[in-house]
């Protein structure tokens, strides 16, 4: 099944392009000319606007898209309240805000069957989903493909794979995602996913405010960071199915579920701005620094979630991708700092450049939560190892890493403050910065 679900992903072309206006039909001649709500949609379709933003918002962030499909979405019984498992929403108040630095391993193996859904478990986050600000860190385990489907109205989510491929259904077509890749589903899309192998694992930005967009570049000027043509988003592909399918819907944290009689996947032509996509975070082009000197990890923004104070998002989405170090003079691997935003950071393959990797260290699949203020930065073996460094030109190319960052408190859930799997003595990484002052006479 799997093969067969990869196979069927790889045969799909993918138009390309962050933000802008697509069009993609299943069936010749499902697309209606002319007008997004003629009197009678084509093939009998129902005609149908999914808006992501307000309808008035202004015209470059404003995101909806037209949808033809079998049925309309209207068409479903009630919703019942279902079992959140380890899914959870803000607010977050569970804890107390906590000023320590933590670091988790990798989440445990989940019991069989466990589906996408039911392998969310959420370590915190900020703000308030019912008033659309701020987000949550999730880490996923699965076993199982997913046969119900599912849809977030409180945000949209950004998968991280980190073991695994993924195949997602949804209802604008198929999305298929690696490791070293990332898929966005908007929010209030609805989904399935299906695993390409055995078991998935990986990271999940749950983010409740303003939806996701390319950075300003600013002096960089027109070209750098994510280029926006290697946005993929799907084609056209539905659904045409009768019989009963489990929806499950989250909504203001909780989730809900209502049983169809047909599948809800079931849009033959779509066109419009908002769209799931997937991109390569490969294809990332850094910017940095070819005299001396160590520039602010800002450069390494995908995505951000702009907050009422420009400048200071209300999450950012960051990825330490390959790249080559020419710096002169300079102390290359990430500087120590505090900062006022509160970071999550998980690492998808190989080595972090700041971290010591290895067993009860900064592993794939595992995660480290730095607070605001809280200070951090290179444990004791990098930073004896980079200060005695030869300064050749080094290509970075033995790991990827990647950081959700956001202007508010990170609060860990109680599963996440009591896990079995938090590392306990995290503060120990740095006690060996022993002191080299010796005033000059």
């Amino acid at each position: 099944m799997s093969g067969d679900a990869r196979k069927t992903a790889e045969g799909l072309e993918y138009l390309s392009g962050f933000g802008n206006e697509h069009a993609s039909e299943a069936v010749p001649g499902a697309l209606p000319q002319g007008r997004n709500s003629p009197q009678r949609a084509p093939l009998g379709l129902y005609a149908e606007q999914l808006s992501g933003t307000a309808f008035t918002e202004p015209r470059a962030h404003n995101r909806r898209s037209w949808l033809y499909r079998v049925r309309p979405s209207a068409a479903h019984p009630a919703f019942t309240r279902a079992d959140n498992g380890t899914l959870r929403t803000a607010p977050f108040t569970e804890t107390v805000p906590d000023p320590n630095r933590l670091r988790w391993n990798p989440l445990p193996e989940p019991p069989a069957g466990t589906d996408f859904l039911a392998g969310l478990w959420t370590l915190g986050g900020n703000g308030d989903a019912a008033q659309r600000s701020g987000m949550a860190v999730h880490l996923y385990h699965a076993t199982s493909s997913m046969e119900r489907v599912f849809s977030d109205a409180d945000g949209e989510l950004l998968i991280v794979p980190e073991r695994g491929g993924l195949l997602l259904r949804t209802e604008f077509g198929l999305l298929h995602a690696e490791p070293g890749e990332v898929a966005l589903v908007p929010r209030g899309v609805r989904f399935r996913v299906e695993l390409l192998d055995a078991t998935a694992r990986g990271y999940v930005c749950e983010n409740y405010g303003a939806a996701f967009r390319l950075p300003d570049l600013g002096p960089i000027g027109a070209n750098g960071l994510a280029n926006p043509r290697d946005f993929r988003a799907p084609v056209a592909a539905f659904e045409d199915a009768e019989g009963p399918v489990e929806v499950v819907n989250k909504f203001c944290g909780n989730l809900w579920t209502a049983t169809y009689d047909h599948s809800p996947l079931d849009v033959v032509a779509w066109h419009g701005t908002y769209t799931p996509y997937v991109y390569d975070l490969r294809r990332f082009n850094v910017i940095g620094s070819i005299s001396y000197d160590h520039p602010d990890p800002s450069i390494f923004t995908v995505l951000t979630s702009p907050s009422d104070t420009p400048g200071l998002a209300g999450v950012d989405f960051v990825v330490f991708a390959p790249r080559w170090l020419v710096g002169e003079d300079t102390f290359r691997p990430p500087y120590f700092h505090r900062n006022v935003m509160s970071e999550y950071m998980g690492l998808i393959e190989g080595a972090y450049d700041a971290k010591t990797a290895g067993e009860g260290g900064f592993v794939p699949g595992g995660g480290s939560l730095h607070p605001m203020m809280s200070a951090h930065g290179p444990d004791r073996e990098t930073f004896d190892r980079a200060s005695a460094a030869e300064l050749v030109p080094q290509k970075v190319d033995d790991g990827l890493a990647f950081m959700f960052e956001t202007r508010w408190p990170i609060l860990t859930t109680a599963q996440a403050a009591g896990a079995d799997h938090l590392q306990q003595g995290y503060d120990d990484v740095w006690s060996g910065l022993h002191r080299h002052f010796g005033p000059l006479r």
